[in-house]
């Protein structure tokens, strides 16, 4: 099986990270910041290790680094803990159900209003223009994909956060599809907050994901619990992490993504997307050739996307297709990647899509084989078996 589905996890992980998840269980199974024993010391002062390079990747202080599930819990705890208070949310129309459905259950309570500012592919100012036209004097945060799940097109988020920064609002980023594909630096763009996952571009293993604040941002806790400090206070702490992250974190998880982000450092990040780039590249020029084959994103350059290429062949189901190509040996997602206004955008929320995301793993010959593969269709349309 030639895997192309990275955009949802990334798979194969590298030996680095693997080593670290066996390491994690053999070594390192103490609960961290629980107990003052030899074990469990060397294991929070491992989970402190990847606190900072977390830090250092996306430029900020180790304590504000909360260890999460994954992205959906930190969007969620970002998002509930920022709109507390009430008010009004701008999110954009590329926008994961991980963003938009937190806000949608907020507004039911009629404390929290929200409105949908349109991603205009091709003209990024006019993108930041919609943004502007939907601030209300009641707006207190900005809700941005870094870059779609669906189009892979790269949203202008430096605009957005100067943006932010004139008008007062909390700017919020959803770097699913950015952390570890691209340098993200927190304070240079404008970002608030930054929420990411760790079993993607940060080539973690499932069950981790990131909550990073900038100095001085603080939210309110949508879950109160255990944090191994202040014991006896029946309040929550007041002082990052401790103050978002109840309960036992996933030890395996948060040390193999440390792992993925060492692995990252060491390759380059650089290196790794224009390999992925130049996959994608390959994929859509030719899939642009075929008639049969129609693209969702209108153009596909370096900086621009993610390396995601989306598409549909005729009128077939997109889970259709992605079925037959799993019958032949890709994995490739099919249907609708949990962005329904995304696909409400673009004018596919009936059909779907088949997202192509590869690796740097993968090889010349798999995206020459998969290209044949949708020609084939063409041919002889689609094959039952």
């Amino acid at each position: 099986m030639v895997y192309f589905d990275n955009a949802a996890t990334s798979f194969p992980k590298p030996i680095q990270v693997q080593r670290a998840a066996a390491e994690a269980i053999r070594f390192y199974g103490g609960n961290p910041g629980r107990s003052g024993h030899n074990i469990s010391m060397r294991t929070a002062a491992k989970v402190f290790s990847v606190r900072e390079k977390a830090a250092a990747m996306f430029g900020a202080q180790p304590e504000n680094v909360i260890f999460t599930l994954n992205c959906t819990m930190a969007l969620n705890m970002a998002i509930k803990g920022a709109m507390a208070g009430g008010g009004h949310v701008v999110l954009s129309s590329m926008e994961h159900n991980s963003a938009i459905r937190p806000v949608h259950a907020m507004s039911k309570t009629g404390e929290v209003q929200y409105s949908i500012a349109r991603v205009e592919e091709l003209d990024p100012e006019r993108t930041v223009q919609n943004f502007r036209n939907e601030l209300r004097q009641d707006t207190r945060l900005i809700v941005c994909t870094y870059a779609s799940n669906l189009s892979g097109t790269v949203l202008p988020i430096r605009e957005i956060g100067a943006m932010c920064r004139e008008n007062g609002i909390l700017f919020l980023v959803d770097a699913a599809q950015g952390a570890g594909i691209f340098p993200i630096h927190m304070e240079d763009l404008g970002i608030d907050i930054l929420c990411a996952a760790g079993h993607k571009g940060l080539f973690g293993t499932t069950g981790a994901g990131l909550l990073i604040l900038r100095e001085g941002v603080e939210l309110a806790t949508i879950m109160e619990g255990g944090t191994g400090s202040a014991s006896l206070d029946l309040e929550q702490p007041d002082f990052y992490p401790d103050r978002l992250e109840s309960g036992t974190i996933n030890t395996v998880g948060v040390l193999s993504m440390g792992a993925g982000m060492d692995y990252l450092n060491a390759r380059g990040i650089g290196r790794i997307y224009r390999r992925e780039m130049d996959y994608c590249a390959w994929v859509y020029r030719e899939l642009s050739r075929m008639p049969h084959v129609k693209l969702l994103a209108e153009s596909f350059r370096m900086g621009e996307k993610a390396p995601i290429v989306s598409f549909n062949v005729g009128d077939s189901p997109s889970e259709e297709i992605a079925a037959y190509l799993n019958r032949r040996g890709f994995a490739l997602r099919g249907g609708f990647h949990c962005a329904g206004l995304a696909h409400c955008t673009l004018g596919t929320q009936k059909q779907g899509a088949v997202r192509f995301s590869p690796s740097h793993f993968n090889t010349p010959q798999q995206i020459a084989q998969f290209l044949t593969e949708i020609q084939k269709i063409k041919k002889i349309g689609l094959p039952k078996g």
